[in-house]
C-alpha cells in the first residue's frame, strides 16, 4: 500500500478520468430523478412503491455529487497548489464560482416563477428565505470561494492532520446546531443547516468534501495501477456497505426497518444532517463511486449518456431545471398533470436530453 509520509508528490492525471464524469452523472441522473418527480407531482402524490425503493435510492445523490466535487478538485488542482501556476488555477475556481452563483439566482427566478410572488423571489435572491431545487448551486458557489484557500494547506499536511480535520468539523457543526446565531436563521442555514430552509451548510457539508479530496488523491497515486486500484475499489465498497449496514442495524434494533426507509426517502435527516440519513446517504454514494471506479473506462463508454452529463455538470443542471420549471411546469402548466410512471419516463427523457445538450453544445464551439 502506498506510503502517504512517503509520496509528498502527488502525480497528475493526464486529461479526464472518464470514471468521474460516470460517477457524477449517477449523481445528477438520480438527482434529476427526484426533481422531476417533486416538481412535477410532489412527493406527497408518489405512491408507496415509488417512495421505497426508487425515490430511497436518490437519496445517494447529494453525497456523491458532494464526495465527487471533492474528488474532482483533488484531481485537477492539488498537485498545482505548490507550482507556480496556482495563482492563476485558483483564480480559475473563484471565477467559476461567480459563474455557479449567476446561474443559482438565475434559476431561482426559474424555479419560483410559476407561484410566487415578485416580492417573494426577490426576498430569495437577497437571501431573506431559500428556494428548494437549486439551493445545492448556492452551495457550491460559497465553497468554490473557501476550498482554493484550503487546498495548499492541505497538500502539505500529514494524513492524521486531515482526518483529524475532518473529524473535528463533524464535532463543530453537530455542536453548532445546538445554537440559535442570535435567531438568525439564514445564516445557520448557510453554516451548517437549518430544519425551515432547505440550503446546505457549509460547515456540515465540509466533510464529505475534505472526504473526497482524501479519496481524489488517493484515485491519483493508485487508479492507474491495477491491483492498487483493485485495493481502493474493496476498501470504498466496504466502507460504503458498513455504513448501509449500520443504517439497517439501527432501524432493526428498533424494529422499524421500513419506516426508516420512508422516512430517509422523505428526506428526514437531510436538512441538518442526521445520523441515519448520513449512513445511508453516503454509504450508497460510496458504493456507486467504487462500482464507477471498478467499471473504469469500459463502464463510462456503456453508460456514454451519463458519462456525458457527469462531464458538464453545470449545463446539465441548468438544462433540467429550465425543462423542468419554465418549460414543464410554467409555459405547459404541467404540474400535477402527470402520472408517477410518466414522471419517472420524463426524468429519464431530462437525462437524455441533457446529454445531447452538451454534445450539441460542444459541436457548436468545436466547430465555429
Amino acid at each position: 500500500m502506498v506510503n502517504w509520509k512517503e509520496a509528498p508528490q502527488l502525480p497528475k492525471a493526464e486529461g479526464r478520468i472518464a470514471a468521474i464524469d460516470l460517477a457524477r452523472g449517477i449523481a445528477i441522473g438520480l438527482m434529476i430523478v427526484s426533481h422531476t418527480v417533486s416538481g412535477l407531482i410532489g412527493i406527497r402524490n408518489v405512491p408507496d412503491w415509488g417512495m421505497v425503493p426508487i425515490h430511497l435510492l436518490t437519496k445517494f445523490s447529494s453525497s456523491l455529487f458532494i464526495l465527487v466535487f471533492g474528488i474532482a478538485l483533488a484531481v485537477a488542482f492539488l498537485s498545482h497548489t505548490q507550482s507556480d501556476d496556482w495563482p492563476k488555477r485558483r483564480l480559475k475556481l473563484w471565477l467559476r464560482a461567480i459563474e455557479v452563483w449567476f446561474w443559482y439566482k438565475a434559476l431561482i427566478i426559474i424555479e419560483m416563477l410559476p407561484f410566487s410572488s415578485p416580492g417573494d423571489i426577490v426576498d430569495t435572491l437577497l437571501y431573506g428565505r431559500f428556494g428548494i431545487w437549486v439551493e445545492i448551486l448556492g452551495f457550491y458557489a460559497i465553497a468554490l470561494l473557501w476550498v482554493p484557500l484550503i487546498l495548499p494547506l492541505w497538500a502539505r499536511a500529514p494524513l492524521w492532520s486531515r482526518i483529524a480535520t475532518l473529524v473535528g468539523l463533524t464535532a463543530l457543526s453537530a455542536w453548532l446546531q445546538g445554537l440559535s446565531f442570535g435567531g438568525n436563521d439564514i445564516l445557520k442555514a448557510l453554516l451548517v443547516d437549518h430544519p425551515d430552509h432547505y440550503a446546505w451548510g457549509q460547515i456540515s457539508r465540509a466533510p464529505l468534501i475534505l472526504a473526497g479530496l482524501l479519496v481524489g488523491e488517493a484515485l491519483l497515486r493508485c487508479y492507474f495501477t491495477a491491483h492498487l486500484r483493485r485495493r481502493l475499489v474493496l476498501i470504498l465498497l466496504a466502507v460504503g456497505a458498513l455504513m448501509v449496514m449500520a443504517f439497517y442495524g439501527l432501524a432493526l434494533a428498533d424494529g422499524r426497518v421500513y419506516a426508516a426507509m420512508m422516512a430517509v426517502a422523505n428526506n428526514a435527516g437531510k436538512h441538518p444532517p442526521g445520523l441515519e440519513f448520513m449512513l445511508f446517504s453516503v454509504g450508497g454514494a460510496l458504493i456507486l463511486l467504487a462500482l464507477a471506479l471498478a467499471g473504469g473506462a469500459a463502464a463510462a463508454k456503456a453508460l456514454l449518456p451519463l458519462t456525458v452529463v457527469g462531464s458538464d455538470a453545470l449545463k446539465a443542471f441548468i438544462f433540467h431545471i429550465v425543462m423542468i420549471f419554465l418549460v414543464l411546469r410554467f409555459l405547459l402548466q404541467g404540474e400535477g398533470m402527470y402520472t408517477y410512471p410518466q414522471a419517472l419516463a420524463i426524468s429519464g427523457v431530462l437525462i437524455l436530453g441533457a446529454a445531447v445538450w452538451i454534445w450539441v453544445t460542444r459541436w457548436i464551439a468545436a466547430h465555429r
